[in-house]
């Protein structure tokens, strides 16, 4: 291939890798920076119009449209399909986006880099957890790593797990929790936390006499009696005629539960489905029904509930750090990682 001249832009190199589309040399043009091709490009993307970009980049949509056709008639291929609303990526503009945001990637390891071997301790933590894992998991540690760690600022998202791993997909955050084994093998992951699923029913809901006399107070989750060898557990067989509140589907506690009534053998009765195991808690705390509940929300000893515990093998949850697959992790990340990993509390948390 001839020698490219200086004047053309990044965008039209980054479609030589991802298209393979020759460049010819050509007249001059006014020169326009790399960084304003991307960030025009990079702009209608994220936005999915023209005039929503536009007014984010604070120019006029008749320029940005110009800027993005002179790119596109640079790089030999359409982009963006017009025809569709919002505006859609073509094959080429999905190429173009992806190789950019690869490069992007890799600016942002590199400044964590150099900031890293100033050695200031300094940095930024992206860090997204559920309701429950936010709450129940990660509060005090945030709060005492924050008091450790005074020059790392703390970014904390609260979402879905499903909105979590694609954030992490994106490098949007720099690292997830996640006992879903199809997620943790896509990503850098180690061993952060066990917790076991439990079956919270209160108090006045009748069951029969031989499930009161194995039912365990929560003073015995608090006294981590359902961990012991010993510790009876039941089948959901014995719940048939209790109705239950469950999560909604895309929830792992859903699925672990629907897993849990197939090997049981039969469909439960749903009083209601709901968002939050947190919620789920309080409902069945107050009799609406009984609830799958981890171990890590019985914090007192004061509850109307009785819990069972589960034989089922998925009623242990595994959780894992999870970070980008990248060639470097940037200190903040490391330190929190081995922060959380000594003081995340209960005795089966793992070490290696």
């Amino acid at each position: 291939m001839e020698t490219l001249q200086s004047y053309i832009s990044l965008s039209t190199l980054i479609s030589l890798c991802v298209a393979n589309i020759e460049v010819r040399p050509c007249a001059a043009e006014p020169e326009v920076t790399m960084e304003q091709d991307m960030k025009y490009i990079y702009q209608v993307y994220q936005d999915g119009s023209f005039s929503a970009a536009a007014e984010h980049l604070y120019m006029s949509q008749p320029a940005l449209s110009i800027a993005v056709k002179r790119v596109e008639e640079s790089v030999g291929a359409e982009l963006f399909d017009r025809s569709r609303r919002p505006l859609a990526l073509t094959e080429a503009g999905q190429n173009y986006i992806d190789t950019l945001q690869g490069i992007l990637r890799l600016e942002e390891d590199l400044a964590r880099q150099i900031e890293d071997l100033r050695g200031l301790k300094t940095g930024t933590l992206r860090l997204g957890g559920t309701h429950f894992l936010n709450c129940y998991i990660l509060a005090p540690i945030l709060a005492s790593f924050a008091k450790e760690y005074p020059g790392i600022r703390i970014e904390l998202s609260e979402d879905s797990a499903v909105s979590l791993q694609a954030k992490l997909q994106k490098w949007d955050l720099d690292l997830i929790f996640s006992c879903n084994p199809e997620i943790v093998t896509q990503f850098e992951h180690r061993p952060a936390f066990i917790d076991h699923i439990l079956l919270a029913v209160h108090r006045d809901i009748p069951l029969p006499p031989e499930l009161d006399r194995v039912s365990l107070t929560a003073d015995d989750i608090l006294c981590r009696r359902h961990t012991e060898e010993d510790c009876p557990k039941i089948s959901l067989d014995h719940f048939r005629d209790v109705e239950f509140i469950l999560l909604e589907e895309g929830n792992n506690l859903y699925a672990r539960s629907q897993q849990m009534f197939e090997e049981a053998g039969f469909s439960p009765k749903i009083k209601m489905t709901i968002a939050q195991m947190v919620t789920s808690y309080r409902l069945a705390d107050n009799g609406l029904g009984a609830a799958f509940i981890s171990d890590r929300l019985v914090r007192s000893k004061r509850s109307n509930l009785r819990f069972f515990k589960l034989d089922y093998d998925c009623a242990d949850r595994m959780f894992y750090f999870l970070v980008p697959k990248r060639a470097y992790a940037p200190f903040s990340v490391r330190s929190f990682i081995e922060y959380a990993a000594a003081h995340i509390p209960h005795p089966d948390f793992l070490l290696t």
